[in-house]
């Protein structure tokens, strides 16, 4: 932390705000459609003005986004206003004890994980900007300037066009859904094939298969050289369903999207199957978390390369934590984004593709002054706190 963050994080104001766009093709995965992109953007301030912004998951469930700003506002309010930190961490872990038997009365450990993390991301904003540094500097003052990305999101039944607008847009890796029938290793085959030099794949099932499945679709694709293989199973399968799958696998594994508090990734790691470490800066953690986990994957000899497919907030917190992450040297993991359309990613500026990489930027925080005008028509709900 900087001088200019000694003084107490003391939060005043918090505002939460959903939106959603319908979109046209869908985002289509193994388990569900999403029709419209939405997303919670969180927004903290200080007695003194200081300000910091956040993103709450909120693509599932097809009704999460609206839930997630009320728990904000009526739920999680409370228990933030008022309260003095010494640093982000603090919050972070004051939150997470104080929130646990609300969580636990009503089953829903996490969407209030999902609103803790984006409440995280924004005390850690303020923080910066009270310093005067981008995040990823006051994280690590040595950070990267710029880090690896890939194309994401990419429904291999519809490859085509996404992937040569992606390579367009200057990436060179490109990670296709899968587990939707018996034809898409063909179709994998048939996009790596159309790839030139240099250039990767990787496939995500989201949680389609059993191991048997997982296990046929990875030596159906053993002449393929697959980056990694995500989420083949369900996250929550046993530990011998994942080293069964690991072992059997001629491709490197991936998971971690779907970790709920830091004991889960311990045991993720724990187990030896999981090449690629993946948590979701929205959806648990935030930064303090995800920064822990990106800790834990560096000592463990996995790459950590977070997951996000969400709004422009989420996106960029994810680039400097990964900037500023442990392993960016000796095992850099890409920043996953999204190539669907999503205005609610899009309308906070273009973060250009070159040879592959981004660069992270060196504005105050986030770089993330205020919400963009253009979709305010988006909007669905609103709400404020203050102490």
């Amino acid at each position: 932390m900087t001088a200019a963050a000694d003084r107490p994080i003391v939060v005043t104001r918090l505002q939460a705000h959903a939106f959603r766009v319908p979109v046209d093709p869908p985002v289509a995965t193994a388990f569900g459609t999403m029709r419209d992109r939405p997303a919670v953007f969180v927004r903290v301030e200080d007695a003194d003005g200081a300000f910091g912004w956040g993103e709450v998951f909120a693509n599932w469930p097809a009704a999460g986004a609206e839930h997630r700003v009320n728990l904000l506002r009526h739920d999680v309010a409370d228990v933030l206003l008022g309260v003095p930190f010494a640093d982000p961490p603090a919050a972070f872990e004051h939150l997470t004890a104080r929130c646990r038997t609300r969580a636990l009365q009503c089953a829903e450990p996490g969407p209030f994980a999902q609103a803790i993390a984006g409440l995280d991301t924004a005390i850690w904003d303020l923080a910066a900007r009270r310093g005067g540094l981008p995040l990823r500097r006051l994280l690590d003052a040595d950070a990267a300037g710029d880090v690896a990305a890939y194309a994401s999101g990419i429904d291999v039944r519809r490859a085509g066009p996404l992937v040569d607008a992606a390579r367009a847009a200057g990436h060179a890796a490109f990670k296709l859904k899968v587990g939707f029938d018996a034809h898409d290793a063909d179709r994998v085959r048939e996009v790596a094939a159309a790839l030139g030099a240099g250039q990767q794949v990787m496939i995500d099932a989201n949680q389609a298969y059993d191991p048997d499945g997982a296990l046929a679709l990875a030596r159906a694709l053993a002449d393929v050289p697959l980056r990694w293989f995500e989420e083949p199973i369900a996250a929550d399968a046993p530990d011998a369903h994942w080293r069964r799958v690991a072992d059997g696998s001629p491709h490197p594994l991936a998971a971690g999207e779907n970790g709920l508090g830091l004991p889960s990734f311990e045991r993720l790691l724990a187990t030896g199957a999981v090449a690629v470490i993946q948590p979701d800066v929205a959806k648990w953690g935030g930064v303090t978390g995800c920064r822990a986990v990106a800790r834990l994957a560096h000592a463990a000899g996995a790459t950590y390369a977070p997951h996000f497919l969400g709004g422009g907030i989420g996106l960029r917190a994810s680039l400097h934590l990964l900037a500023a992450g442990p392993g960016r040297h000796d095992r850099p993991g890409p920043l996953e984004v999204d190539v669907n359309p999503n205005p609610l990613r899009d309308a906070f500026g273009p973060l250009p593709v070159r040879g592959g990489r981004i660069a992270a930027g060196d504005a105050p925080g986030l770089g993330i002054d205020r919400l963009p005008e253009g979709i305010e028509r988006h909007r669905t709900l609103s709400a404020e706190a203050r102490a």
